[in-house]
């Protein structure tokens, strides 16, 4: 079960003119390109965006359309202009020969755009489910997305590993019961990543192929 953004897709471009479309939108001067990074980051692991806005120099309220129009924008922008992170079609490719695979994504959006990017970056035929926030009560860090993917594809939750770059993605896989490993291709640190405690922690998604060669006898 494997994340989009961060650990398959790179979404620094989105992100930045997400958070540009925003600072514009409240007319705010001294643009930082790092703020909508800042602002992916939380997202991903449920930590305040007060200071984001003491940031930017706006109110409360102020911070609230920025995130609003921030999210609108990037949802927008994000299935026609993320870039593959290196590899990562032939890992896949390579992956979805031995495992099932089932994309398990925070954006909330019809999961039919994110098949769309899915069909641009040639990434599609490797997945036999694909989830976003809305086909779920509940997204990450809620387990239902995980639990609900591994009922349809008939696989006991303890013989499932879940595949992410944020501190999210972690605590749900725990807790739905899966397995953990923890890519450093996103946003996260090493030592932020580390606090979860995952089952493995690699470089990208494409050192899983070499850590699978080196234990032959794996089984999730």
């Amino acid at each position: 079960m494997i994340d989009l953004d961060g650990t398959i897709v790179d979404i620094t471009v989105p992100c930045i003119k997400a958070a540009k479309e925003a600072s514009s939108a409240l007319g705010l001067q001294n643009f930082d390109d790092g703020i909508g990074l800042e602002i992916a980051k939380r997202l991903q692991s449920s930590l305040s965006l007060d200071d984001v806005s003491a940031k930017c120099e706006i109110d409360k309220d102020g911070g609230k359309h920025f995130i609003q129009v921030f999210l609108k924008a990037g949802y927008s922008i994000a299935p026609m202009e993320t870039t593959l992170l290196p590899k990562v079609r032939t890992t896949l490719r390579n992956l979805s020969e031995r495992f099932l695979l089932a994309l398990i994504t925070r954006r909330n959006m019809p999961k039919e755009l994110v098949m769309r990017e899915l069909k641009r970056l040639q990434l599609n035929p490797f997945f036999k489910i694909i989830m976003t926030s809305q086909d779920v009560e509940a997204p990450k860090p809620s387990p239902l997305a995980f639990l609900r993917a591994a009922n349809q594809l008939a696989v006991p939750i303890n013989e499932c590993a879940v595949i992410g770059d944020a501190t999210m993605d972690i605590q749900a896989g725990k807790s739905a019961g899966a397995k953990t490993i923890a890519v450093l291709s996103g946003l996260f640190s090493p030592e932020e990543l580390e606090k979860q405690k995952p089952d493995l922690i690699i470089k990208n998604i494409n050192s899983l192929t070499d850590w699978l060669s080196d234990h032959q006898d794996f089984n999730i």
